[in-house]
């Protein structure tokens, strides 16, 4: 796991980001919680892997390599988001980038080759509402990790933290529980066809949104011809909605 997804990921298990979501009325992840306090040996994995029955493998037909729907998704990697069910996406149809926030910059190696190696010709950046990414900024992160650190190993990690790109949201300036970003949909239906509106257009969800969208748009290494939108999952409402 890259470093940037491992520190925030330990971050949302030490701090109380699940608390403010509980708060808001969002789904609190509880069961998140308890499981990074886990020993390794307890790993929710390790005992709910069924291999595939080979008959019935042998009874479908192979998925393609490249997606069938020349669809690339940028989203989180928080463990409430499906871009499957949620967009109405099936096996095979297109390629699902994740990463902390579900930062387009952070995306950019993997979509590269998707779109030159497997023929990808639009993206949809797909963001969620209660996403941790508001609720830090980098100096923030840098003090969660250097605090456990013994005094001689300080300066040196304090070093590479302050080299790395966490790539905070805009707006975000400090710890912050502004989570409860509200969005209001025209005609929000779970499919991948959503119009949608809101009025919280300076909000650090939206302006992360329209920045990495506009990221997209600008970037030599996309093809120009490449369909960008951006997206939110409403957490609490259940529906996806298209913003950009």
């Amino acid at each position: 796991m890259p470093f940037r997804h491992l520190a925030y990921s330990l971050y949302a298990c030490n701090s109380n980001m699940f608390s403010m979501l509980g708060s808001a009325g969002l789904s609190t992840g509880a069961g998140v919680v308890r499981h990074c306090s886990s020993s390794n040996s307890d790993s929710t994995l390790s005992g709910n892997i069924t291999p595939p029955s080979p008959n019935k493998a042998e009874n479908q037909t192979p998925i393609a390599l490249p997606p069938t729907k020349k669809l690339a998704i940028v989203t989180c990697m928080d463990a409430r988001i499906n871009p499957f069910t949620q967009l109405g996406i099936k096996p095979g149809e297109a390629h699902i980038i994740r990463n902390a926030g579900g930062m387009a910059r952070d995306a950019l190696r993997s979509l590269v080759i998707s779109q030159r190696l497997l023929g990808t010709r639009e993206i949809a950046v797909y963001h969620h509402t209660g996403c941790g990414m508001a609720t830090f900024s980098k100096p923030y992160l840098k003090t969660l990790i250097t605090d456990d650190l013994r005094d001689d190993d300080k300066q040196s990690t304090g070093r590479i933290v302050d080299e790395m790109e966490f790539l905070e949201w805009p707006g975000v300036s400090s710890n912050s529980s502004s989570t409860t970003t509200t969005l209001s949909s025209t005609s929000a239906t779970k499919s991948n066809k959503l119009s949608g509106s809101t009025t919280e257009l300076d909000s650090p969800l939206l302006a992360s949104l329209k920045s990495e969208v506009d990221f997209l748009r600008t970037h030599p290494l996309i093809m120009r011809e490449t369909m960008v939108s951006g997206w939110v999952w409403d957490v609490g409402k259940e529906e996806a909605i298209r913003i950009v």
